[in-house]
């Protein structure tokens, strides 16, 4: 138990730091882009009931970010560049790096340990079964390329027609 509380504790600085990190990124970005030539489009009606509702109910969005895979870093960085009062983002940073700090030193430690015996145990199995997660990704890469390819090639071809 002492191990799970430590990585979790770990976890939770390191959370507090990348995602305060990618706030402070957003903060900076989006008072940027408020000076430069796109403070036109920034500064419409719309683009501002956007950012207010953002300020107003985005704290939920960040803390649930947490328990998503990706999709930490946008939330996170939309909150800073649609200035979000840090007395909304802050409760949701702690509340949301808690449960990702959580999350991670049980569930993680517990792939790690399992990874961990295969490999003490039955190495050739763990180098078989980790070749076989590496070649399916590579495959899966291929394929999505391919595809992509595929596709705008069909439209390239309708639009010409």
């Amino acid at each position: 138990m002492g191990k799970v509380l430590l990585t979790a504790a770990a976890l939770y600085v390191i959370v507090l730091f990348r995602a305060g990190g990618t706030f402070a990124v957003g903060w900076l970005a989006g008072a940027g882009a408020r000076r430069s030539r796109f403070s036109g489009p920034i500064s419409s009606a719309k683009f501002r009931r956007v950012e207010r509702a953002i300020q107003r109910w985005g704290a939920l969005a960040v803390a649930v970010s947490f328990l998503t895979v990706g999709f930490q870093t946008v939330a996170n960085f939309l909150a800073g560049s649609m200035r979000m009062p840090l007395s909304r983002y802050l409760p949701a940073l702690f509340v949301g790096g808690a449960a990702w700090a959580l999350i991670y030193a049980t569930a993680g430690l517990a792939v790690f340990k399992g990874l961990g015996r295969l490999f003490a145990e039955q190495t050739a199995l763990g180098v078989s079964a980790i070749a076989v997660l590496c070649l399916a990704a590579c495959g899966a890469v291929v394929y999505r390329r391919r595809r992509a390819a595929a596709l705008s090639a069909g439209d390239v071809a309708a639009e010409e027609s």
